[in-house]
């Protein structure tokens, strides 16, 4: 595995664009199929309440953002959404709670056969639920998870100034209890949260650097939610974002790099230059957990306009090699 350095890192993000955009097609190309993109579906399975302070989550209980609060659904009701899913190109469902960690019991037990409901359709399970015990993360892998995602959000340097109620050293002993129990990591984080260049540079440097490279790496633009302390921060430039998953493309060029939220910012010109810099997977449905999203119809309307299509079970199953190289 390569090692990266912030100023290499630096000056590929410096690039001038056509320069940076055709590096990360190279790139891409190598390693994925790009003609092909991987729909996603994120259900919140357990809504707001959380104890934690991230300024940028209406699901904190320290705001008040009139989200719409509730526990976890039934396993048949999270095999209903599965279903859903599938018919509408989804390879992954990815479940999310609003936890701040992981307590054993009735819950988690309950979390776990949804895992194994997942896979029993034949898609790919994903889980976001806090910090993570080692035993916890055994206990996913033997239910048949295929990822944990665990954001570190931004850099080392700006993480205190968006959240308190946990270190970033927490985050990356949740990730390392994750990949010791051999389970996919999906790591990545958020831009447009008032943090400088260098810090995007710090935080692409802090995930490239990961022993092995995370294998989802979703890259978040802010969506601010009224209520929060983010709620006045203007809209991302798409082409920062553009040079963000261009970056995050060269630097972790095996892993899936997932243009997440804030979509629903973007025009469709926008998200083409997404995809043209590596982003290879979305996530489909009105909502992303609490905030705006595209739809169903959008999202294969754009792919057909583009001459694109959804990646298949069947290319997930045998990790389909590229076909343009």
């Amino acid at each position: 595995m390569q090692t990266w350095t912030k100023d290499a890192i630096a000056e590929l993000y410096a690039l001038p664009l056509p320069d940076l955009l055709f590096e990360a097609m190279q790139v891409h190309r190598r390693f994925h199929d790009p003609k092909q993109v991987q729909f996603c579906t994120l259900s919140n399975i357990k809504s707001g309440n959380c104890p934690e302070d991230c300024a940028y989550c209406p699901q904190s209980a320290r705001y008040t953002t009139g989200i719409e609060t509730w526990t976890l659904p039934s396993v048949e009701e999270i095999r209903e959404q599965a279903l859903a899913a599938k018919a509408g190109g989804s390879t992954r469902l990815c479940m999310g709670a609003a936890w701040r960690e992981v307590r054993d019991g009735k819950d988690f037990d309950q979390v776990l056969e949804m895992v194994r409901t997942v896979r029993d359709l034949g898609m790919e399970a994903c889980v976001t639920l806090g910090m993570l015990k080692p035993e916890q993360a055994q206990q996913l892998k033997e239910a048949g998870l295929t990822a944990y995602n665990h954001n570190i959000d931004t850099s080392p340097e700006y993480y205190d100034r968006i959240i308190t109620t946990r270190t970033f050293q927490d985050r990356l002993n949740t990730i390392e209890n994750v990949r010791n129990a051999g389970i996919q990591v999906c790591c990545g984080g958020i831009i447009g949260m008032g943090e400088t260049v260098a810090d995007r540079i710090s935080f692409i440097h802090t995930l490239a650097n990961l022993d092995p490279q995370p294998e989802s790496v979703p890259i978040n633009a802010l969506v601010p939610v009224e209520g929060t302390p983010l709620e006045g921060r203007p809209t991302v430039d798409p082409l920062e974002l553009v040079r963000t998953i261009a970056t995050a493309r060269i630097t972790m060029p095996e892993a899936i790099v997932r243009l997440s939220a804030g979509r629903s910012q973007l025009s469709d010109e926008a998200q083409t230059l997404c995809f043209m810099a590596g982003a290879n997977s979305i996530f489909t449905g009105e909502k992303l957990l609490t905030t705006p999203n595209p739809g169903h119809d959008h999202d294969h309307q754009l792919l057909h306009k583009l001459g694109m299509s959804p990646k298949t079970l069947a290319a997930e199953a045998t990790g389909q090699a590229p076909s343009v190289v």
